[in-house]
């Protein structure tokens, strides 16, 4: 599969790309999150991806625009899993996300937001209300694509009733090989939904697993590096994160070596042991 640091996903129905590889701040403190935004717009990655609940928007927002890279060329996603008293302050909590990350200048975006978990306060019409403010965000130009995040098939059915903007243009959920959600990911495929991989590296909890840890020196690679090409053969948009420069250069390392047939078929037979 020929893949490149370069490579994207597009977006249904849109000219939006995605770039595979992006950079996640999950669990990124404020005070260290510009830093390592940094680190990782210097190593190539050009596609970041924060949310209202870690807390770090306006650091994500200020390290793109001290990077020196244009802002049409850095790709960042933020997510919202709250709704507010009225459907207004539900959309005004949105519009402040898009300010943190982007400024309030007129024009100022984010290029995918996100309704951050199914599971909101007031159940499907929390859900509905939230999806309704992303839309309108859509509309006016503040955000590029929207999206959903942890839904299951049951939920994106369910906006059906009410989404104008329908089916979302990506599910990002957690996935690596102990964790794939098969049917999950073939019903967002056939729906022509993008799929991203949140905490494709099982969020540490394997780094010494023995398998992989065969395959990865044969290959003279690391283990989160062959996690990390394994989702981007798998056609997902790939979120590693990491605050350790180093490893933020080495997990954009994944461009020159290719997991063969067998390797797949390894990593796929891991599903179901997280």
């Amino acid at each position: 599969m020929s893949l490149t640091i370069s490579s994207a996903a597009t977006v249904t129905g849109t000219n939006v790309k995605i770039p595979r590889l992006g950079f996640g701040v999950w669990q990124i403190a404020a005070a260290n999150c510009a830093a390592a935004c940094a680190h990782a717009l210097q190593s190539g990655y050009r596609h970041i991806d924060t949310a209202r609940l870690y807390r770090n928007e306006e650091q994500v927002g200020t390290a793109v625009r001290e990077s020196g890279l244009s802002r049409a060329d850095v790709f960042v996603t933020t997510k919202q899993g709250v709704r507010g008293d009225t459907p207004e302050l539900t959309y005004q909590l949105a519009l402040e996300s898009v300010e943190k990350v982007a400024g309030s200048a007129p024009g100022a975006y984010v290029d995918l937001f996100l309704v951050h978990i199914p599971h909101i306060r007031g159940g499907a019409d929390g859900r509905k209300e939230v999806w309704l403010a992303l839309e309108r965000l859509f509309r006016e130009g503040r955000a590029r694509a929207i999206g959903v995040s942890n839904y299951g098939v049951q939920h994106i059915e369910e906006m059906k009733a009410y989404a104008t903007v329908w089916p979302p243009h990506v599910n990002q959920i957690e996935l690596h090989p102990w964790c794939q959600q098969r049917e999950l990911v073939a019903y967002c495929e056939e729906q022509g939904i993008v799929v991203q991989a949140y905490s494709p590296l099982a969020t540490g909890t394997k780094l010494g697993d023995p398998t992989v840890e065969q395959m990865a020196g044969r290959l003279s690679k690391s283990l989160a590096q062959v996690l990390i090409r394994y989702g981007l053969q798998k056609g997902w948009v790939v979120l590693p994160k990491s605050e350790n420069p180093e490893r933020i250069r080495q997990n954009t390392d994944v461009f020159d070596f290719e997991l063969g047939e067998d390797d797949m078929r390894v990593l796929d037979g891991l599903d179901g042991w997280y």
